[in-house]
This record gives structure tokens, sequence and C-alpha cells, in this order.
């Protein structure tokens, strides 16, 4: 955990908690009584209270932080594939990688599918594709009764394997895949992703079916890192996560959001699963 814990994007553990991004900001700041009381006297006295809160919660991370070191390890896998787009559908290493394109966008604005980010199959010549999972199991320290310590360890592990996946994207952009190999950016920088390139993980707005994970186990093998994958694609351990990675300089971040019903059912085509199946996977985009 030490080696990944300068990754932390402590803006999301804080949101976890309910806690404006500014407060977010005592993860920055040197743990020593006086730097602590500076921060605190740089808040309006209505919001000292919700500061305080911060900086204990920050201090109880940290504690924590130092015990996981010693007892658990983040595993990741990952691996580059030769692929191409077809349409709205990837094509890595001879599988089919169903994707969702955008159905509603800004006026003059595409709509956009990740297949649009990989060199199409029709130009002759095969693109690369990355596919990565990362995973903390920390089932043990979760069987607790001790309900605010659970919570802590939930949401650092969350972020702590987000950090891996960080580390480990840095290391395929610069090593691995090799086409960025002059990056030099702070941690501060890769937070807010200066990078050239994307990792759309399984589940958020991208690709926001997460059945797909079953493709991902076909291609990397999940158990590997000790991932088991329940009947709807969800991970065990729950601080999990996979997705791909993609290198065009043009690629970008977007929401997939509304879909209709032709989408609904082109898309369950090209998946092979009844439509019914994928409209419970993909509720919250229909």
């Amino acid at each position: 955990m030490s080696e990944v814990a300068d990754f932390v994007n402590w803006i999301y553990f804080f949101h976890a908690w309910g806690f404006a991004p500014r407060f977010s900001t005592i993860a920055q700041v040197h743990a020593c009584p006086g730097c602590e009381a500076s921060w605190l006297n740089g808040f309006e006295p209505q919001e000292q209270p919700k500061a305080r809160e911060a900086l204990k919660l920050i201090q109880d991370a940290r504690r924590l932080l130092g015990e996981l070191d010693g007892q658990l390890t983040c595993r990741c896998a990952f691996q580059l594939f030769e692929a191409n787009a077809s349409g709205d559908n990837l094509l890595i290493n001879g599988t089919l990688f169903p994707l969702l394109r955008q159905q509603q966008t800004p006026q003059g604005q595409p709509c956009l599918c990740l297949s649009d980010f990989v060199r199409p199959v029709e130009m002759g010549e095969p693109d690369k594709v990355g596919v990565f999972a990362a995973s903390i199991d920390d089932t043990a320290l979760l069987e607790t009764d001790d309900a605010y310590r659970k919570l802590l360890v939930q949401t650092l592990c969350d972020r702590l394997v987000e950090a891996s996946v960080e580390k480990l994207h840095l290391y395929v952009r610069k090593e691995a895949w090799g086409y960025a190999p002059d990056e030099h950016l702070s941690i501060a920088d890769l937070h807010l992703e200066k990078f050239q390139g994307i990792r759309p993980a399984v589940g958020y707005p991208s690709l926001p079916d997460q059945s797909v994970n079953f493709i991902i186990d076909q291609l990397i093998g999940l158990s590997q890192i000790g991932i088991t994958l329940t009947e709807n694609g969800a991970m065990h351990p729950h601080a999990s996560v996979s997705g791909l990675m993609l290198a065009h300089p043009q690629s970008r971040y977007f929401s997939v959001g509304k879909i209709g019903e032709d989408q609904l059912i082109d898309y369950s085509q090209r998946r092979g699963l009844p439509t019914d199946t994928m409209r419970k996977f993909l509720s919250a985009n229909l």
C-alpha cells in the first residue's frame, strides 16, 4: 500500500464521506499540529466544525493506511492486445467487445462511442487496446461490528485500488505500451487526467454495462488476481476495478446517457443476450 499511497485522490475519499472538495485539501497539509491549526484557521467560524471532522478523518485514514501496508496488497493485471473497431464494437484479439454510443448530445456535438478512438478494421492495420483489472481483498477487515472502522476500510480501499490503477496506467503509458515515454506529470496532473489516452472503467458513464466483465475475464483471467464475478457481472471483492486503456490523442471521457429501445435491442443482439437481460443491466440508461 505504501507504493501507491501517493497516488490516492483524496477528493473522492472525502466525497464518499459527504465532504465538499475544499475540505479535502487537508490531505495536502503537513501532518503536524502547527500546519493543521493553520489550515483550520483558514475556514470561516461556521465551517470550522466541519473542518475539524475532516481533520479527524484524514488522521484516522493515515493511521489505517499504516496498518493496511502490512496486511493488504493490491493485485493488478493488464494485457495489451491487437484490436480494431468495427462499428460500435471492438474486436480485441478476435473477441467481440460490444459498446454503446451516445444518443443525445448538445447540438453540433458528435455522438461518441469508445470504438471511435480505435483504428477501424477497414483500414487493414491493427491498433492496440489495453485491458486491465485491479483488486484489494479486504474481506477479513470488513468482518467487524465497528461501523465507523468498516466504512473507513471500505472507502480507503476503494481509493487505494484506484490509486494502484493510476500507477499501473503510468507504467503502461511510459514503458509497457510506451506511447508516452517522455511523460513527466505531477500527481496533481495525473488526477486532472492531463496524460494522453483514457482508461474507461466498467460501470462508469462511458462503459455502463457491468456484464462486459465476463468478456474482460475471458481476455485476462480475473481469477489470477482473486476477482470472482456474480451472475450479473459484479466483482468481488468490492474494492475492485476493471476496464480498457485507449491511447488515441483525442480520446476523452463521456457519458453514454439515455438510450432508446432500438439501441437496447441492437446492443442485446451484439452481446448475444436476451433483451430483457440487458434491460436489467442497463436500467439506469433507459
